[in-house]
């Protein structure tokens, strides 16, 4: 046998059919007692995944008492989701206006038919509860900076001081001078020494203390201090982008792990953390290529930070089927054809070993997964089904992730408002 043949029998050894959520269970079982459970997608647009990752959710919540879910989104507008599912008095009405707070492209990540479903049940769950017991749903990413600054501001005129609002203003005055456009500022900031890092350093030193020594209404002076720490590392982020893609790589997913460190403390010493994101910001980065490339991710400082034993990654992934994409940045979004995996990849190694949904739980130290190095599909917002070769990672699957949920036909996601093209 060669390698390839070698794999397929290994696989069809030790891969559970997935037929029914009922089969998650091996998950479940796998996860133990870990507190930090890190759910992965081979794209943004596929709807098995959110579908798979919404019950296995509901099963850590039910039965492990997971605090909360972080997600490759927005602090702002995915704090307007936890407010509603925590059900604040002045939360918005109804799941779709919740859902209209994610206007920003690619809107389809969030504001979809998947996500609403899982935002219905998190309110049901949580009707009942105290609040300090109630489940969250947070936002991890480092884009909203200039969202952020106007949720400090606004929050700030309720809750500040009049010091505390003039720093949150100089700010913004500094920034609003780029038209928030991140791009803009980039190039002034690495090139000019046109720099508002100061400004909002001092903002996030001066919201921390408040919220350490004060803490009434602690939900919101953390929104207000998680949109300071946004402000922060999106500065970072956007004058490093137009130098150092690779570093600007790691200053978003350094801010995404910070972020859930202040939300996992927020939330006490036993809180159990479950994060939605993309397969490359959750399966570690030294098993892949990035690496070589001197790219770090959330997947491998998590691990590094609670250590291997508390954490569990997921990888999900498909052989064919469809997706929610676009054919370039901030381009109409489309349902466009995924084709069959490439000959020798990972996802046409777990076809050739079943045509069906399967869960295969991964181990480190097996000779052949935990060494071999084989391509695993990656499919961004942006993607060119015709261009399918650059979207494959060179990955050794069992030092990536955990466990591998594999999807052989994946259907596109269900967007609030899209025009049905196919692409």
């Amino acid at each position: 046998m060669n390698m390839d043949e070698l794999i397929v029998e290994q696989i069809k050894k030790q891969a559970v059919p997935l037929n029914s959520t009922d089969d998650l269970e091996v998950l479940i079982e796998a996860i133990g007692d870990k507190k930090y459970v890190l759910l992965g997608e081979a794209t943004h647009g596929t709807s098995e995944f959110y579908k798979l990752r919404m019950e296995l959710s509901r099963k850590l919540i039910e039965t492990k008492g997971f605090s909360f879910i972080a997600v490759e989104g927005d602090w702002p507008s995915c704090y307007e989701v936890n407010r509603y599912v925590k059900q604040y008095k002045d939360a918005k009405s109804s799941t779709r206006a919740v859902m209209e707070g994610f206007n920003r492209w690619p809107t389809w990540m969030w504001a979809n038919e998947e996500v609403g479903e899982l935002m219905d049940w998190l309110k049901k769950h949580n009707e009942d509860k105290p609040i300090e017991q109630r489940v969250g749903f947070y936002g991890l990413d480092v884009y909203s900076l200039w969202e952020s600054l106007e949720e400090i501001e606004r929050y700030l005129k309720k809750k500040g001081t009049p010091e505390q609002l003039a720093l949150a203003r100089k700010a913004f005055e500094c920034f609003n001078s780029y038209d928030k456009e991140g791009q803009n500022y980039g190039v002034s900031a690495a090139f000019y020494g046109e720099s508002c890092k100061d400004d909002v350093v001092k903002l996030l030193k001066e919201l921390h203390v408040k919220r350490v020594r004060y803490d009434e209404d602690s939900e919101a002076a953390l929104s207000a201090e998680l949109n300071a720490l946004v402000a922060v590392n999106a500065e970072d982020y956007y004058s490093t982008m137009v130098k150092h893609d690779a570093e600007s790589w790691n200053v978003r997913d350094r801010h995404m792990v910070e972020a859930l460190r202040r939300l996992a403390l927020h939330h006490g010493s036993d809180a159990k953390v479950i994060v939605w994101e993309h397969n490359t910001h959750i399966g570690d980065a030294r098993a892949t290529d990035m690496m070589t490339d001197g790219m770090i991710n959330v997947g491998q400082l998590v691990r590094e930070a609670y250590g291997e034993s508390d954490v569990c990654a997921i990888g999900f992934g498909t052989y064919r089927g469809t997706v929610i994409a676009a054919k370039s940045w901030g381009a109409p979004m489309a349902t466009m054809q995924v084709p069959a995996a490439q000959q020798g990849s990972w996802e046409e190694l777990m076809h050739r070993a079943g045509a069906y949904d399967q869960i295969l739980l991964l181990n480190k130290e097996d000779p052949l997964l935990g060494h071999e190095v084989l391509g695993h599909r990656a499919i961004g917002v942006v993607y060119r089904p015709t261009s399918e070769r650059g979207n494959y990672v060179p990955s050794v699957m069992a030092r990536r992730y955990d466990a591998f949920v594999h999807v052989d036909e994946s259907h596109a996601l269900r967007p609030l408002t899209i025009e049905k093209v196919l692409v």
